[in-house]
């Protein structure tokens, strides 16, 4: 890149000794930010398997100071790749769920297979994590979704206290969740561990179309244990985009 800067530098300098000359020169693309403390998280790959990794298009220190380079970095190619090597490892030692996609496997798998269903939850739960702290997306949710949350809700504002309030008193490691139900209705609930709301022995069953991670591991290093700091900050750094169209595509396909 410098030699092509120089070799830039020159053109330009010989073409204004002589004007007849004159070249235009086509400047380079600028390049995908890559973070230089911390490693690229395109190059986290799972070993084998069917299930992939949410492909981060922003480096790991993107989202600081709300989430730090180095706990986004740990997070991801660590915890998450962890989840997905191992829930790959356990479908390609059962035929019976080889084939299924990763919603078909929370529905039915039970506490009989715990290793699977953990890792089938770690894998589904962070990757929706993963998606909806993507930077640059709205910063509210469109109108179809807005209205929804002003009719199950009463108003933004409240739903906002309410998922902080939910999150911030669950107890320990866990989730907090956005979803819908099979009648179109708006929820906030919490899991533990790694369950969610697609899964056959939750209270509350439905679809996540947001969701935060209450681990520790999420927000330790930056935050000890100010949880609640943790979770206000990432609210208001959800990608409402990625959200709303979560809403409008459960829309389309369950029409009530």
């Amino acid at each position: 890149m410098k030699k092509l800067y120089l070799f830039i530098l020159f053109v330009l300098f010989t073409s204004c000794k002589d004007e007849s000359n004159l070249v235009e020169v086509q400047l380079p693309e600028p390049e995908e930010p890559v973070s230089v403390l911390y490693g690229n998280p395109k190059d986290v790959k799972v070993n084998e398997g069917p299930f992939q990794l949410i492909v981060l298009n922003y480096p790991y220190d993107a989202l600081n100071p709300v989430v730090d380079g180095k706990t986004m970095e740990l997070h991801y190619s660590k915890h998450y790749l962890g989840y997905t090597n191992k829930l790959n490892k356990e479908i390609l030692a059962k035929k019976e769920w080889q084939g299924k996609s990763i919603d078909a496997i929370l529905s039915k798998v039970t506490d009989s297979e715990l290793d699977l269903k953990n890792n089938a939850g770690g894998y589904y739960n962070h990757s929706l994590f993963f998606e909806i702290l993507t930077p640059k997306g709205a910063k509210k949710p469109t109108e179809n979704l807005s209205n929804a949350i002003n009719t199950n809700f009463i108003s933004f504002s409240i739903f906002k206290n309410k998922f902080i309030a939910e999150a911030n008193n669950h107890f320990g490691s866990g989730w907090v969740w956005l979803l819908v139900t099979k009648t179109g209705e708006l929820k906030v609930v919490t899991t533990d561990n790694q369950d969610n709301p697609l899964m056959i022995n939750t209270k509350v069953k439905g679809t996540p179309i947001l969701g935060i991670d209450l681990w520790e591991h999420a927000y330790y290093l930056a935050y000890q244990n100010n949880r609640k700091e943790y979770i206000e900050n990432t609210f208001e750094n959800i990608n409402w985009t990625i959200v709303s169209k979560k809403y409008d595509d459960l829309l389309l396909s369950n029409p009530q």
